[in-house]
């Protein structure tokens, strides 16, 4: 018994002799929040859900903003990259923002900060207003995402933790499926304004359930960080905000063969590695990087981004292949790709009870080669594709999500000590994000070069000497002179047989995007394994 009492500390020091009674008294607990965890839950994602919508609603209202604000079409896209890039800025420092303000104090500043520029949205008058309030919106709600997830991890004991992360997926997972159909349904029925003025009232709620049921655990409350890393900020807000912009234009813009794109892809790199080099120099870093020495946390972060890569993806280019090839209109469109949603909801209600029983590596390759599969069954389309075709991978996709994003930040997180956690989340949410705009950035490109090299290689059978094509030529002038104007029924025919090549490339490179995606989810299924197993049930992690 003496021996455990007088040991030494880690660095080797001798410590004296204490007492059995104190020592009892002064051990460590696990702290508990004061309130139900689940309110505390009700109150962090009620601002978070708020905010994943917001990232996707505005999509389909963007022709509907671009008219009331006489802009034009491609201006109009600025009202979704502001937002991504001043929230891409703010994710990974929440942690530090939190620890310098405190985090209640600091999540409700952001709250209201996300409320008072979402009425500002609501009621621009220009689309100058409308882009600076875009861009204080997405710096309020870059750090609920985080925040949010960071809470939920504390305040649930580790045994209930698979459900906080079910609640949690909901919102960030569920949110930017729904987001497009609901912003369709506004704007259709209501007014554009109106995506943005509903932020209000949930706003307000938010507001007043965090002050009242969230609370900054001790070694929140008992710590603050030294002075501000100005350079690493610097570094990080430039390089992000490149980057998201790269992202976001480089198609429009044609990649390489735009100087903006090409300075801004050299400016991405430069002060991206140089913030890395800094970060992990710095004493006092805004962003501590050391956190992904750790091999879960690693894995997870690549893997998340993977995930956001396919569904913000499909996300993207589902409603696309939808409105332009099979003509449904924009608010049917939304609704194909809504029943994701459900069975994402199904999955992490059960998920949540299942991550405690079995490892959570097998429920994360049982997601990935679902989602896979599913993702595999859109390659099946062509130009007359049902509903119901496009409805049943939605919702198989939707149960794999399920069985991905929980176990997944469990195991990435499952490793590392309470005071890492709000770190880590700042940087894995940002992560997927990253995904998502990578995703979406690599499909849209591949949809338009793969469609480029599918009428090249298509177009080669358009010839005199094919008979097939001099059989329907044929055909179509005299269904065209019969109609019409006999002389130009030639040159409607071959405009006819033109769009038809056009929209089956299109088809194809469509089919090729799905594939490839199925494709990443299954190198996915062997990566899992390089996590180490957590056990379910541990109260203070260890950082391996």
């Amino acid at each position: 018994m003496s021996d455990a009492l007088a040991g030494t500390n880690s660095a080797g020091v001798p410590t004296p002799k204490r007492n059995p009674k104190a020592t009892a008294v002064s051990a460590p607990e696990v702290w508990k929040p004061s309130f139900n965890p689940w309110l505390v839950a009700a109150s962090v994602m009620l601002a978070t859900f708020m905010e994943v919508l917001d990232t996707s609603v505005a999509n389909v209202a963007l022709p509907h903003i671009a008219g009331s604000l006489s802009a034009t079409t491609d201006e109009s896209t600025w009202v979704l990259t502001s937002y991504l890039v001043s929230n891409a800025i703010i994710l990974p420092t929440a942690n530090w923002l939190g620890h310098y303000f405190g985090r209640k104090r600091f999540l409700m500043v952001c709250v209201v900060i996300f409320t008072l520029s979402s009425a500002l949205c609501g009621a621009a008058a220009s689309l100058g207003m409308l882009l600076f309030a875009r861009v204080l919106q997405g710096a309020g709600g870059g750090a609920l995402q985080p925040i949010a997830q960071a809470v939920l991890l504390e305040s649930f004991p580790a045994e209930k933790r698979g459900s906080a992360m079910a609640v949690y997926g909901l919102g960030v997972v569920v949110a930017p499926i729904i987001g497009p159909t609901l912003g369709g349904w506004i704007t259709d029925n209501y007014s554009w304004r109106w995506i943005f003025y509903i932020n209000v009232p949930i706003g307000i709620l938010a507001v007043l359930m965090t002050h009242s049921f969230v609370e900054d655990p001790p070694y929140i409350r008992n710590q603050r960080p030294g002075r501000i890393d100005y350079i690493g900020f610097g570094l990080m807000a430039l390089g992000l905000a490149t980057l998201q912009i790269v992202l976001d234009k480089g198609q429009e813009d044609d990649w390489f063969s735009s100087s903006f794109i090409t300075w801004a892809i050299v400016i991405a790199v430069v002060s991206l590695v140089a913030f890395i080099i800094w970060e992990l120099r710095a004493k006092e870093p805004i962003v501590n990087l050391r956190v992904l020495a750790n091999r879960n946390f690693a894995v997870g972060t690549a893997l998340i981004a993977a995930m956001g890569a396919v569904l913000y993806g499909t996300i993207a280019i589902l409603p696309l292949f939808l409105q332009t090839l099979v003509g449904y209109p924009a608010l049917q469109s939304g609704l194909a790709v809504s029943p994701r949603g459900i069975g994402a909801v199904f999955s992490m209600l059960i998920v949540g009870r299942l991550v405690g029983k079995i490892d959570g590596r097998y429920l994360i390759m049982f997601g990935f080669a679902v989602m896979g599969f599913s993702t595999y069954l859109l390659s099946d389309i062509d130009l007359q594709i049902s509903m119901g075709s496009i409805v049943w991978p939605q919702i198989i996709s939707g149960l794999a999500m399920g069985f991905v994003f929980v176990p997944l930040t469990l195991m990435a997180t499952g490793t590392l000590t309470p005071e890492q956690i709000g770190n880590a989340t700042g940087i894995f949410n940002l992560m997927r994000n990253l995904g998502g705009s990578i995703g979406i950035a690599g499909v849209t490109t591949m949809l338009a070069r793969g469609s480029q090299v599918h009428q090249a290689a298509m177009v080669s059978h358009l010839t005199p000497y094919d008979p097939a094509f001099q059989q329907r030529l044929g055909e179509l002038a005299a269904a065209f002179a019969a109609r019409g104007d006999p002389m130009t029924a030639s040159q409607q025919a071959y405009g006819a047989i033109y769009q038809t090549l056009v929209g089956q490339a299109t088809m194809l490179a469509y089919i090729d995007n799905f594939r490839l995606l199925a494709f990443l989810c299954l190198l996915c299924v062997p990566a899992v394994l390089l996590f180490r197993r957590v056990k379910a049930g541990r109260q203070t992690p260890t950082v391996h």
